[in-house]
């Protein structure tokens, strides 16, 4: 199980939106750099990244803040936002990214992940983002007909690294996940899948831990982390005890 932190990125600065709203980003780091290197020694082993910019442009938009988190930390990084080509996928995971996260090209054209997973096995992770059960596309400005699962199950068998599940209805407010969905789509489906959007507080956390939660790979982590409100020291002794509780 990981808790994953996440870095947001709008205009070279690290943010966190309230609904997946450009207009309501608030400001949490000017060097999305140094904050890489902060979640690395707080003991976190993963790092979450969005291009938000990229998102609603089509293309990636947060280049350099990227490449210089990706200098910064040791942790493997997994990016998403405005990847909608072969190309960009090589480029991004030829300059050191763990992994990339497509989304709206999902739903576009889904033969493209499909590809993008045999070209380059273990380093495609495909995000899905719901808005009342239904999958939004183009940095969650638009809505598609598409459910969920329906879509999740297209990449069954793919090579599908891992789906990252978000709420938009939940994201930067602090509501807590929206357990039911996540766990219905985990179960629904053989590849391993993250939660995002709305994770408040530590009881999340150990929600997370629970046995009906093992099938997740984990959880991302964004306002909470950074307003204070979830103690990165608990949080990862909370996972650590738990993986130990596993292998005993």
């Amino acid at each position: 199980m990981i808790l994953f932190p996440a870095i947001d990125l709008k205009g070279g600065q690290c943010v966190r939106l309230k609904l997946g709203d450009m207009q309501q980003a608030t400001v949490y780091n000017t060097d999305p750099a140094a904050q890489a290197k902060s979640f690395e020694d707080q003991g976190f082993e993963w790092l979450h990244v969005v291009d938000l910019d990229g998102a609603f442009a089509g293309h990636s938009a947060n280049g350099d803040a990227v490449e210089a988190i990706l200098k910064a930390t040791k942790n493997p990084v997994q990016l998403g936002g405005g990847i909608r080509t072969l190309d960009h996928i090589e480029a991004w995971l030829s300059r050191g990214l763990r992994r990339v996260i497509l989304g709206t090209v999902a739903v576009r054209n889904p033969d493209l992940v499909i590809e993008a997973c045999r070209k380059f096995p273990g380093h495609v992770a495909v995000g899905i983002d719901a808005k009342g059960g239904k999958v939004a596309v183009e940095g969650w400005a638009e809505a598609s007909e598409l459910g969920v699962i329906e879509l999740a199950r297209k990449f069954e068998g793919a090579g599908v690294a891992a789906i990252i599940y978000t709420d938009i209805d939940r994201d930067g407010i602090l509501a807590g996940i929206n357990w039911t969905s996540t766990l219905e789509l985990a179960e629904a489906v053989s590849i391993p899948v993250i939660a995002s959007g709305g994770l408040a507080s530590l009881d999340d956390v150990r929600r997370m831990l629970e046995p009906d939660a093992q099938k997740l790979e984990g959880a991302i982590s964004g306002r909470a982390l950074y307003d204070g409100r979830i103690d990165p020291a608990e949080a990862l002794a909370l996972i650590k005890a738990s993986r130990a509780k596993e292998t005993a």
